[in-house]
């Protein structure tokens, strides 16, 4: 297979996992045969200080000539600590997605065995953890209208959902739940908000669709602590774009890393991998990021495009780093190894499998779940 892929490294560790990927992605493309083309391209506050702008219009017309876009993370401090100013780097990836069309980010949080006593949850709460986060991505609060006052003492953010928005990221949530354990629960907060409310109306007339699926609804503060005391009970999580940040951050606490979540955001006519974690300034050019977030994005990508082997090799080569303990510190304090070792690892071990290995419910099709 033929792929064009976009490379926007972005922002912080961006380009060091970034890198690892693509060491990955060619030892795939070596091992199987295929023919992946990388474009490179500026974005976040990297793409400020050379152009001004955190989506250059070469950039998005890059994405849009892909196949497929790989992103690796974005933020930079000097603009967190900067409340004035008018351009910042998060703008560029909200705009990319919108741009895009990108409406349902989907993020896997799958409990491996080799990794329960990194987590600081007890393991009878933690090792049967199995599930996956749909996440509404291209409307709510993040893109509504926004507004302050003259003196700056009062600000507006405005929260808008229409039926249409909610039932195409409630579809795909439902087929998902078919191929897994057949349960929904819809977080929202629908005794306040009145978009919540719309949630739930349209949510449970869908529901009607799919009788082979069970459908819960939880308060968002409810489900939060509902996933640190018993995180098996939840299959498919439907959420919104502000309530599904907030989990699906929560959920690296239960794997003990957000250097281990990978995802994807995936609309009619694009698609976008990335990690869950960010920029993490502070690791920057130090070699300590964990690329296994990145890297098993790129398996998800591989999963995207129907390259179920290629996909399973890369998530034997990640087992293996587990099992022999060649991992970043953030997951095991006393590691000696780098993210350029790492990675080095992980892309030499991938390979054909064969008829013996079988991934089972350890596979990361966008519907199923990814290993933590």
């Amino acid at each position: 297979m033929k792929l064009n892929i976009a490379v926007l490294a972005g922002d912080g560790i961006g380009p060091e996992v970034m890198a690892e990927s693509i060491k990955c992605l060619r030892s795939v493309e070596e091992t199987f045969g295929h023919s992946f083309t990388f474009r490179k391209a500026l974005v976040g506050a990297t793409a400020i200080d050379k152009t001004g702008n955190p989506l250059p219009e070469k950039t998005l017309q890059i994405c849009k000539d892909s196949d497929a876009v790989l992103f690796g993370a974005i933020g930079s401090p000097e603009y967190d600590v900067n409340p004035t100013s008018k351009v910042w780097p998060e703008q560029g990836l909200f705009r990319l997605r919108k741009e895009l069309g990108l409406f349902a980010n989907i993020r896997p949080v799958k409990v491996f065995p080799a990794l329960v006593k990194q987590s600081p949850l007890a393991k009878k709460v933690i090792q049967h953890t199995d599930l996956v986060i749909y996440r509404e991505l291209s409307s709510g609060i993040y893109y509504g209208d926004k507004s302050t006052n003259e003196a700056n003492t009062s600000a507006t953010d405005t929260c808008t959902y229409t039926e249409s928005e909610i039932s195409r990221i409630a579809h795909l949530a439902f087929k998902a739940a078919k191929g897994r354990r057949k349960k929904i629960a819809l977080v929202d907060k629908a005794n306040v908000l009145e978009t919540s409310r719309l949630w739930r109306r349209t949510v449970y007339t869908i529901a009607k669709s799919y009788p082979e699926v069970t459908l819960e609804c939880l308060f968002i503060d409810n489900a939060a602590v509902q996933m640190i005391l018993n995180p098996s009970q939840f299959d498919v999580i439907l959420t919104d774009i502000m309530f599904g940040d907030i989990l699906s951050d929560q959920g690296s606490v239960i794997a003990g890393s957000i250097g281990l979540l990978p995802s994807a955001s995936v609309g009619a006519d694009y698609a976008m991998f990335e990690p869950v974690h960010g920029s993490y300034p502070y690791a920057k050019d130090k070699n300590i990021a964990n690329p296994i977030a990145s890297i098993l994005s790129t398996a998800m990508l591989l999963q995207h495009f129907k390259l179920g082997e290629e996909s399973d090799a890369v998530v034997a080569a990640v087992l293996k780093s587990f099992s022999k303990k060649i991992v970043t510190p953030d997951i095991m304090g006393s590691s000696k190894y780098g993210t350029n070792y790492v990675g080095d690892f992980i892309a030499d071990n991938i390979m054909e499998l064969d008829g013996s290995f079988k991934m089972n419910d350890e596979n990361i099709g966008l519907g199923k779940s990814t290993i933590i």
